[in-house]
């Protein structure tokens, strides 16, 4: 699959955890800028460079949805950051869920398939 730069994933990742409480999948910018803690300004400047690699269905002013390949992209970050989130609690015994959080969100972006693979192996 298409490389993409991290703050496109986590875009991605959190038009899909939005959408998921959304009928229709739809979301839109105010949303998004929530979720992520950014101006809108930020989210349409994002929004124009991931509609023009294909990973969502989106006109200014209008909702936003991802694309089949934007979906499948959200789905496996957010499944990157399932299994290292597994590994900080169950395998390492973190319990500070801030530093877990933090961290997940740093690493899921770097992970290759067999590190992702070792560190499921590995969590109970």
């Amino acid at each position: 699959m298409e490389s993409i730069k991290e703050s496109q994933e986590d875009y991605l990742k959190a038009i899909y955890l939005i959408s998921k409480s959304k009928k229709g999948g739809w979301v839109n910018n105010s949303q998004i800028a929530r979720f992520l803690n950014v101006q809108p300004p930020s989210v349409s400047e994002m929004l124009h460079k991931l509609k023009a690699k294909g990973l969502i269905d989106w006109s200014p002013r209008r909702a936003i949805r991802l694309t089949r390949k934007g979906k499948l992209l959200a789905m496996d970050t957010l499944k990157k950051y399932e299994i290292l989130k597994d590994f900080f609690l169950n395998v390492l015994k973190i319990e500070d869920e801030a530093l877990i959080n933090q961290s997940c969100c740093k690493i899921e972006h770097h992970l290759t398939l067999d590190v992702l693979e070792a560190l499921r192996d590995v969590s109970p």
